[in-house]
């Protein structure tokens, strides 16, 4: 049996009954005992650990807001980037053919994992330990959320910036575009002209590479306004 006390000092958690843990790292590909329905439950008891959490955290944001921080909190990506610093995939039970494929480095098998131990958890101590394994998981995100700006991709966050300031907004260009039609990379400039900023991006779509140039632009386009209207408030003193 694969030894999980590792594991269980990165979660600050033991388990009473490790098999909801052994469980909870079950990919189907492994056994048709696996962890899809301990998914299904954890998916729910995160949703509301995380949404307690911005309610106690945020006493000022709407409805709305909130539910863009929770999204933006338990979306693959972020659960899949929590899941390898905890080396979370080093432990899963997985079938041949996806240890073949390395599925232990997939984005939703590692998810799907996350939220099982999620459920794992609540089912062998209940909602306490859950809260204080999200709290030791998530507080240090939920820390740096900008509820104002959560939500909104570099493209739309430019965008905003230079409407605010009565500027022309962003041309994207393909520059070009590599590969196989099934496997193209698209390479993507991102032109303000009146800011003289040209930043370039690449991707699996073009829309992939117009928001990795528009993350370029944005803090460049950030401090140059910010550096411009310094002087213009210096001058007007």
């Amino acid at each position: 049996m694969i030894d999980l006390s590792g594991l269980e000092r990165v979660l600050d958690y033991q388990f009473k009954d490790r098999q909801f843990l052994l469980l909870a790292l079950t990919h189907r590909s492994h056994s048709a005992r696996n962890n899809e329905r301990l998914e299904f439950l954890g998916d729910g008891v995160l949703n509301f650990l995380i949404a307690h959490m911005i309610f106690q955290s945020f006493a000022e944001i709407d409805e709305g807001e909130m539910s863009r921080i929770r999204a933006q909190l338990v979306k693959e990506s972020t659960l899949s980037e929590i899941a390898n610093e905890m080396n979370l995939g080093e432990y899963l039970r997985l079938g041949e053919g996806e240890l073949k494929s390395a599925g232990w480095r997939r984005p939703s098998v590692l998810a799907d994992a996350l939220e099982a131990i999620f459920a794992a958890v609540f089912l062998d101590a209940g909602y306490d330990s859950a809260n204080r394994l999200a709290q030791k998981l998530f507080q240090h995100r939920l820390s740096s959320v900008n509820p104002k700006a959560v939500g909104k991709d570099a493209k739309t966050m430019l965008q905003e910036l230079l409407q605010a300031r009565k500027l022309d907004l962003p041309n994207y260009q393909i520059l070009r575009t590599e590969g196989e039609a099934h496997q193209q990379t698209f390479f993507v400039e991102c032109r303000i002209e009146k800011l003289g900023i040209f930043t370039h991006g690449h991707g699996s779509s073009r829309r992939n590479a117009e928001q990795m140039s528009a993350e370029q632009a944005l803090p460049l386009a950030q401090q140059q306004l910010a550096q411009k209207s310094s002087k213009s408030q210096a001058s007007k003193g």
